[in-house]
């Protein structure tokens, strides 16, 4: 069996990078399936996450951020010209290796590659939630004229997704919403982890991990914290990770005065021992394709508090018995229920129990056969 990934690049410590990742090593390693993934622009930086040898990785150089030394018209032309060298690349790339199956994570190339004729079957494998692919609410935000042109960037998107062989997706919610393009196949994501040791649910620390940037509604945790910390002013909170919107954020926190209590820390590899050094998770996001940081910190004996965003902490979180669901984008909400986990110390480690026993039907040896399967009854 012959699989190929596309993938912009793999640099980054977010989650479709992880899973990617950990898919074509398991893929590579446990089923011996040639795997290939193929980058845009990968340019010889490190992985963030480290591939199997087994993996073949193979990068087309394509130097796409090189458009912005440009304005807006010249800009558009050499994108123009970038994606022509892009497709024909690709489609050289493929040819030669046959692939059984070609996965899209719909990024740049979801135009492109339903187009090329290698014998493939075409995959896209959505990762966020349908209506905030590629980002496009962000353009609707900026006024009338703009979410016209967001309606038929998303039309456009939709349209070709339509052409694959299949459509994944990681929610029973999301597979809902892409009913009148697509029936979609459900395979959530895998947890990567399950440690021996496990938090005991008494340290006054709270976690939160993810991308500085809109999507994880961090603006929105910040604010809520400054209610949370005028009655617990002996607890903390910290967030581990980077993005385009830390050193805004960073003001933020220092003009609410609560740097003391929330702290700003860079991605680490030793996450699991950030998990189980604190007592309870909370998910601040405005939307997810999944959710990869709640079984992760379920995995790791915590309970989690989470904006029931679309799509994904629906169908993780049992509400009130392994973790809490607040209405989305409530920030009085969310202080509430994060105190309410403060002040109850035996409901949050009752909870951090039953999480660590829900979280098992994620185990990766249960996701990667529904993979499996997939792979061989749809060849």
């Amino acid at each position: 069996m012959k699989i190929v990934y596309i993938m912009p690049e793999l640099v980054s410590s977010g989650g479709a990078d992880r899973v990617i990742t950990e898919k074509a090593n398991y893929f590579a390693d446990y089923f011996n399936y040639d795997i290939y993934i193929i980058t845009t622009y990968q340019k010889n930086r490190p992985f963030f996450y480290p591939l199997s040898s087994k993996v073949i990785h193979i990068d087309l150089n394509i130097d796409f951020p090189s458009q912005y030394k440009y304005r807006f018209i010249i800009r558009t032309l050499v994108y123009i010209k970038l994606c022509s060298i892009y497709k024909y690349k690709l489609r050289d790339i493929l040819q030669q290796i046959k692939p059984d199956y070609t996965i899209t994570t719909i990024n740049r190339d979801i135009d492109i590659l339903h187009k090329i004729n290698d014998g493939s079957i075409k995959v896209a494998e959505a990762h966020v939630a349908k209506e905030f692919s590629r980002n496009l609410h962000q353009l609707e935000a900026k006024g009338k004229l703009y979410k016209i042109i967001a309606y038929f960037l998303k039309r456009r998107v939709w349209l070709s997704i339509k052409k694959y062989d299949k459509l994944v997706v990681l929610t029973n919610e999301d597979a809902k919403k892409w009913e009148r393009i697509k029936t979609a196949i459900v395979i959530p994501n895998a947890l990567p982890f399950y440690p021996d040791k496990t938090s005991n649910c008494s340290e006054k620390k709270i976690i939160s991990v993810g991308r500085i940037a809109e999507q994880k509604g961090y603006d929105l945790l910040v604010r809520c914290w400054k209610i949370v910390i005028q009655k617990h002013p002996d607890w903390e909170i910290n967030v581990f990770g980077e993005g385009e919107l830390k050193d805004s954020l960073e003001y933020e926190i220092n003009l609410l005065r609560i740097n003391e209590s929330f702290h700003l820390l860079p991605p680490t590899s030793e996450i699991v021992n950030k998990y189980i050094n604190s007592s309870f998770y909370v998910m601040s996001s405005r939307f997810e394709g999944f959710g990869m940081v709640l079984i992760e910190a379920m995995a790791c004996g915590i309970p989690c508090i989470s904006f029931d965003c679309p799509s994904g902490p629906s169908e993780i979180i049992t509400n009130n018995k392994d973790g809490i669901l607040v209405e989305n984008g409530n920030i009085e909400h969310l202080a509430n229920a994060i105190c309410f986990l403060i002040e109850n110390e035996d409901i949050r480690k009752k909870m951090g129990v039953q999480a660590r026993k829900n979280v098992l039907r994620y185990k990766k040896e249960n996701i990667m056969t529904q993979w499996k399967l997939f792979f061989e009854l749809n060849k």
